[in-house]
């Protein structure tokens, strides 16, 4: 039963952050983008969308597992080149 019920939440709260962004997956459907091409522009619209530069740099920063003041200025220099292009 445990079991079942860590299973469960786990789903209840992986859904979310498996899922794209459904305005981007939109677009490229309406291009008809796919494979490689689909997902350049998946990331390219992502990275693009407000709010969600935040979340991507701190997503680099935890893929290269940097901690303190490390991880501050990596994010601080990933925030300022993603609104710079």
């Amino acid at each position: 039963m445990r079991h079942l019920l860590l299973l469960l939440t786990l789903a209840l709260f992986s859904g979310p952050l498996l899922a794209a962004n459904p305005a981007c997956e939109k677009m490229a459907t309406e291009k008809k983008l796919a494979g490689a091409a689909k997902n350049s522009f998946m990331k390219k619209c992502e990275r693009e969308q407000p709010g969600n530069a935040q979340a991507l740099c701190d997503g680099k920063a935890a893929e290269k597992k940097l901690a303190g003041a490390a991880k501050n200025s990596f994010v601080k220099k990933c925030l300022s080149d993603s609104s710079a292009s």
